[in-house]
C-alpha cells in the first residue's frame, strides 16, 4: 500500500455521493462537490507581529508552566539508527530501534487510528495520513523502556530525592538547539539546579561519526545556596534486549560489567536463544555507562522509587529470568560548593542489527544488517569507541551547535529551516552494510527512497553530502536506473516506472552534489548513464517545443496529461543544470543541445502557460481535459524549477515579473492565515493544518470554473486541499530569493508555529507518515537567506543576505568544511566580509557578493587578509547583479582561518 491508500479506504473523496447527499446551500455559497473559492486576499497580518519574524528574537523554550513538554519528542540517535526520542522533562521514549516499521505494518511512531472531523463527517485518520497531527504521540504513553535520573539531596535535616521528570519540579525549560537540546530543573525549595544536555554525536561532513547508535546525556548539578550540599545522583537504564517479544521463556537477560578505558560499561545482552530468534529485530544488545571512573554501579535496580542515596555498589553479572525487568544503575556522589557546578555524563548505545524481515526480502543491501552493525561488533564496542574519540566527537559536535546557534538570524527562523534534518536520525532512514543509504517517505510508509519526495529536501546535501552522492550513484543510477532508456525508477526495486518530476530533481541534485564536492571526479565517474537520463527527459517531449508533455507519474499520484507548467519548468531547470554539467565535463556538442532545448522551452512556457497571472495546465490537444489535472486552477509548484535555480546558482528559466506574479498570487489565492473555513468546505485533503492555523494549500480554484481539475475527478484530487509543510517551504523558500521577505518569514512561522510543543512535537513534521522526508525542504529557506551559493570545484563562494544584510552572521557549510559568514556595512561603499572556518578546509578561487552596487571596482580600494597575511587580487568585475572578487592565487584556509575582505 502507499498513501492513496487513504483516500480509497474512507469517504472523504466521494464527490459523486458528497453530491447526492447535499443540495447547493442558500444563495450559492458552496455545493460539496463544486465549492466556491473562499481564502481571503487580505491576509489582515498584525504589523507588530511582521516585525517581530524579522528580529533575533529569544530562544526557544518551551515550559513546564506553559504545559508545553508532553509532546516533545527530539530525536537523539545517531543518523540511520532507529528513532529515540528526548522528551520535554529529558527522559528518553519511544525507542523506535527493534526495527518494527514496514509499509502496512506499522507506519508511523505511534500505530492507531484517531477521528477526525472533517466538515461533514468523522473520518478515520490512519498513522501515514496525519494521526500523529490529529492527536500527537504523548511521551508518558510511549516510554516502553525504564530510564531515568533521580537526585537525593540533605534538606532541612531530611533526605528529599527528585526524579528529573515533569511532576517532580516546580519548572522544567526546555531548550532546543538541534542537534542538541539543554533541559533545566528548578524548584524553590530545593538547593541544587540540574541542567541536562543531550545529544547523539552530529557532526556536519562527517556521516560516519554521526552515525553512532548512541545518546550522550550530560548533567550540570549548580549548588544555589551558600553552604556545600551532598548529592547523590542516580542514573538508570533497562535491559532492552527482546524487549518485544514475550513468547521466549528460555530466554536469560545478561548484565555483563566490563571495562572500556577504565569506565564501568554495563553490557546489555541475552543467552540461552532459540534459533528461531536470531533473526528477531529485537534480538542484539545494549549498553549503559557512566563516564565517572568513580561511580557505583548497581547492575540490578530492584526498588522504586529509586533512593540514590541508599543504594550500594555490586560488581556482579546479573542473570535473571526473561519475566523480569533489568535495570542497570550508576551512582555519583559529590559534595559541591557554593555557586559551584559539578558535572557528570552518562552514555546509552544499541545494537539491533536485523532488518524488518519483508525489507531484507526486497532489498539485497539489506540481508547483511546495517552500517552500524558492520561497524561494531556490539553495543559496548560503541560504548569503546565514544570513550575513545570523546573529545572530537563532542567537540565538533558542540562546535557546530554553536556555529548554527551564533547568527543575526532570528532563532525561531534558524530552528524550522534546520529541524527537519532529525528526520535522518530516525527509522525513516537506513544505512546498510553495504554502504547504500535507503529511506521511507514518512517512518514506515511509502518505500524506496522516492525520487519525486525526496528531491524537495535541501539540508541533506549541504549537511551531508556523502548521503546524496551514495543515493545518486548506488540507487538513481544503480538498481533504479534502466540502461535502455535512461529512465529512472521513481522506488527502485518498489516500482517499475519513472516519475517525470522525480527524474529532473535527480538531475538537478546531481549538479548540487558535484557543487558540493571538492573537485569534478564525481561528475566525470557519472556522466555516461546521466547523460542518458538527462536524454530521458529531452526525449519527453513529443510536440519538441521545449516543454515536457509526455503523460507520466509525478509526486501527487497520477498521470498528468498536457504541458504542465511546474513539471515543465522543473523539466527546464534539469536541461540548464545539464547543460552546465555538460559544460564542465566538455560535451560541447550535447551542451549545445541543452541549451538549445532550454531557450526554446523557456520562451514557450512564458508564452503559453502563463495566463497573465499565473502558470497554469495547459491541456493535451486530443485528451482535453478528460482527466486529472490543474489546468487554470493556482498549484503551489507552478514555479518549482525557476525555485531550484536559486539552490543551484543558476540563470533564471522564468521571467522575473512572471514569476513574481505567480508567486503573488499564490500568497492571493492560496495562503491562508486561517485555513479553517477553506478546509471546512473543500473536503479531501488529509489533517496537516486545521482550523485556527495558517497554510498555503496545494491548490486552489480562484475563478471558480466548474470542473476545475477535468471531467473525471479522481481520489489523488484530495491532495489538492491540504497544506502539506514540504511544498510550503519550496515556496517560502523562493520567496525569500525573490525578495518577498515578508511572505517568506509568514509562510516558514505559520508552519513553525503549527508544530508549537503546546500543539504537537516540533520536531515531527508530517505528511505521509512522521518525521516526512519532504519537509527538509526547509533547509532552501535558510540558504536563500544568505542568498548562499557554492561551486566547490570552481572554488567559489558567495553571499546575498536578504535579511539584516548591513549586520549580518550565519553559517555555512561547503565540500570540506564549515564555519560562520560576517556581513558589515560600515558606511556607504564601505563594507566588511569575513569568512572563519570552524571545522575541516576549505579551498577558494572567488568570492561572489550581492547587493553590492555601489562598492568598488578598483582592486587598490580592497584589502584581501586571510588571518594577517595580505592576498593578492587578479580581477574584480561585476556578474549581473553580483560584485566578484578573483584571487591571484587559490587561497586555502584550514581550521580557526578567516578570510577577511574590507572595502577601504
Amino acid at each position: 500500500m502507499d498513501r492513496r491508500s487513504f483516500f480509497k479506504k474512507t469517504s472523504l473523496i466521494g464527490l459523486g455521493v458528497l453530491t447526492s447527499h447535499f443540495t447547493v446551500w442558500s444563495k450559492s455559497i458552496f455545493s460539496w462537490d463544486n465549492p466556491i473559492h473562499n481564502i481571503p486576499e487580505q491576509k489582515d497580518i498584525d504589523k507588530q507581529w511582521l516585525a517581530s519574524l524579522h528580529q533575533r528574537g529569544e530562544k526557544i523554550a518551551y515550559r513546564k508552566s506553559k504545559n508545553e513538554l508532553r509532546y516533545i519528542g527530539m530525536p537523539v540517535g545517531g543518523l540511520h539508527t532507529g528513532t529515540v526520542y528526548i522528551g520535554g522533562d529529558g527522559r528518553l521514549w519511544l525507542w523506535q530501534i527493534f526495527n518494527t516499521a514496514y509499509d502496512g505494518e506499522r507506519e508511523g511512531i505511534e500505530p492507531k487510528n484517531v477521528q477526525w472531523n472533517n466538515g461533514k463527517e468523522l473520518a478515520t485518520v490512519r498513522p501515514r495520513d496525519g494521526a500523529a497531527y490529529i492527536e500527537p504521540a504523548i511521551a508518558d504513553n510511549l516510554r516502553s523502556i525504564e530510564q531515568g535520573f533521580a537526585i537525593s539531596v540533605a534538606v532541612g535535616g531530611k533526605q528529599v530525592v527528585k526524579e528529573l521528570r515533569e511532576n517532580h519540579w516546580d519548572e522544567i525549560v526546555f531548550e532546543p538547539t538541534y542537534p542538541t537540546c539543554r533541559v533545566t530543573y528548578s524548584s524553590a525549595n530545593f538547593p541544587v539546579e540540574v541542567v541536562l544536555t543531550a545529544y547523539s554525536p552530529f557532526i556536519p561532513l562527517d556521516q560516519d561519526n554521526s552515525s553512532l547508535p548512541l545518546t550522550t546525556l550530560h548533567l550540570e548539578l549548580r549548588n544555589k545556596i551558600n553552604t556545600p550540599v551532598e548529592v547523590s545522583l542516580t542514573g538508570w537504564m533497562e535491559n532492552g534486549v527482546f524487549k518485544g517479544r514475550k513468547d521466549l521463556n528460555a530466554v536469560c537477560k545478561i548484565s555483563r560489567l566490563l571495562d572500556k578505558a577504565g569506565v564501568k560499561v554495563l553490557n546489555y545482552s541475552c543467552e540461552q536463544i532459540p534459533d528461531s530468534a536470531l533473526q528477531a529485530g529485537d534480538y542484539g544488545t545494549m549498553a549503559f555507562t557512566c563516564l565517572d571512573p568513580q561511580a557505583w554501579v548497581h547492575t540490578k535496580l530492584e526498588h522504586w522509587p529509586v533512593t540514590p542515596h541508599s543504594l550500594q555498589s555490586d560488581h556482579n553479572d546479573s542473570v535473571v529470568d526473561f519475566a523480569d525487568l533489568q535495570v542497570g544503575a550508576y551512582t555519583v556522589k559529590r559534595v559541591i560548593k557554593p555557586t559551584e557546578t559539578s558535572r557528570i555524563s552518562y552514555a546509552i548505545s544499541w545494537h539491533f542489527n536485523n532488518p524488518h524481515p519483508k525489507l531484507k526480502a526486497h532489498l539485497k543491501d539489506a540481508q547483511n544488517g546495517y552500517w552500524y552493525g558492520a561497524k561494531f561488533n556490539d553495543a559496548s564496542a560503541v560504548i569503546d569507541y565514544y570513550l575513545a574519540h570523546r573529545q572530537k566527537l563532542d567537540g565538533e559536535t558542540l562546535a557546530w551547535q554553536q556555529t548554527w546557534n551564533d547568527s543575526t538570524l532570528p532563532h525561531w527562523f534558524m530552528d524550522r529551516t534546520f529541524v527537519n534534518i532529525g528526520t535522518l536520525a530516525t527509522a525513516n532512514t537506513m544505512r546498510f552494510a553495504s554502504g547504500r543509504f535507503w529511506g521511507w517517505e514518512g517512518i514506515g510508509a511509502c518505500a524506496g527512497t522516492c525520487t519525486h519526495v525526496w528531491q524537495y529536501g535541501q539540508s541533506m546535501g549541504r549537511i551531508f553530502p556523502d548521503i546524496e552522492r551514495n543515493l545518486r550513484e548506488v540507487t538513481d543510477l544503480g538498481v533504479g536506473f534502466q540502461p535502455e532508456t535512461g529512465a529512472i525508477i521513481f522506488r527502485a526495486e518498489y516500482e517499475k516506472r519513472p516519475a517525470i518530476d522525480g527524474q529532473a530533481g535527480v538531475i538537478l541534485r546531481f549538479y548540487r552534489d558535484h557543487q558540493m564536492s571538492t573537485d569534478d571526479t564525481f561528475l566525470k565517474r557519472n556522466w555516461p548513464k546521466l547523460k542518458q537520463a538527462i536524454q530521458f527527459v529531452l526525449d519527453q517531449d513529443k510536440n519538441g517545443d521545449g516543454m515536457t508533455d509526455t503523460p507520466m507519474e509525478n509526486t501527487l499520484d497520477a498521470v498528468w496529461e498536457g504541458e504542465i507548467g511546474w513539471i515543465v519548468g522543473l523539466c527546464l531547470a534539469a536541461i540548464q543544470a545539464a547543460a552546465l554539467m555538460a559544460e564542465e565535463v566538455g560535451d560541447k556538442k550535447f551542451q549545445q543541445i541543452c541549451m538549445n532545448y532550454v531557450r526554446k522551452g523557456t520562451e514557450n512556457m512564458d508564452k503559453y502557460l502563463f495566463n497573465g497571472e499565473y502558470y497554469i495546465h495547459r491541456p493535451d490537444t486530443i485528451q482535453g481535459r478528460k482527466k486529472l489535472g490543474s489546468y487554470n486552477t493556482c498549484h503551489i509548484d507552478q514555479v518549482y524549477g525557476q525555485a531550484w535555480c536559486f539552490q543551484v546558482d543558476m540563470p533564471r528559466i522564468n521571467d522575473r515579473e512572471k514569476t513574481l506574479s505567480a508567486l503573488k498570487a499564490l500568497w492571493k489565492y492560496n495562503f491562508a492565515m486561517d485555513v479553517g473555513p477553506y478546509i471546512k468546505t473543500h473536503l479531501g485533503g488529509r489533517p496537516y493544518a486545521l482550523a485556527g492555523e495558517g497554510g498555503m494549500v496545494m491548490n486552489t480554484n480562484p475563478k471558480n470554473e466548474e470542473k476545475a481539475y477535468g471531467d473525471n475527478t479522481t481520489w489523488q484530487l484530495g491532495y489538492f486541499h491540504e497544506c502539506m509543510s514540504g511544498f510550503e517551504h519550496q515556496v517560502a523558500a523562493h520567496m525569500m530569493a525573490e525578495g518577498m521577505i515578508d511572505e517568506s518569514l509568514v509562510m516558514t512561522r505559520v508552519i513553525h508555529d503549527r508544530y508549537h510543543a503546546a500543539k504537537r512535537n516540533p520536531f515531527n513534521e508530517i505528511e505521509c507518515s512522521d518525521h516526512y522526508a519532504r519537509a527538509m525542504a526547509s533547509y532552501g529557506t535558510f540558504i536563500n537567506a544568505c542568498g548562499f551559493s557554492y561551486h566547490g570545484p570552481k572554488g567559489q563562494i558567495g553571499f546575498a543576505p536578504k535579511i539584516g544584510s548591513s549586520d549580518f552572521k550565519a553559517p555555512f557549510t561547503t565540500a570540506m568544511g564549515w564555519g560562520t559568514y560576517i556581513q558589515k556595512q560600515q558606511m556607504q561603499g564601505k563594507r566588511v566580509c569575513q569568512l572563519t572556518l570552524n571545522y575541516g578546509a576549505l579551498e577558494l578561487k572567488e568570492f561572489h557578493l550581492g547587493d553590492a552596487e555601489e562598492l568598488s571596482l578598483d582592486s587598490k580600494q580592497i584589502t584581501v587578509l586571510q588571518n594577517d597575511k595580505q592576498i593578492a587580487l587578479h580581477k574584480v568585475k561585476r556578474q549581473g547583479e553580483r560584485l566578484v572578487i578573483n584571487f591571484k592565487d587559490k587561497v586555502g584556509l584550514e581550521k580557526d582561518d578567516t578570510l577577511t575582505i574590507r572595502w577601504l
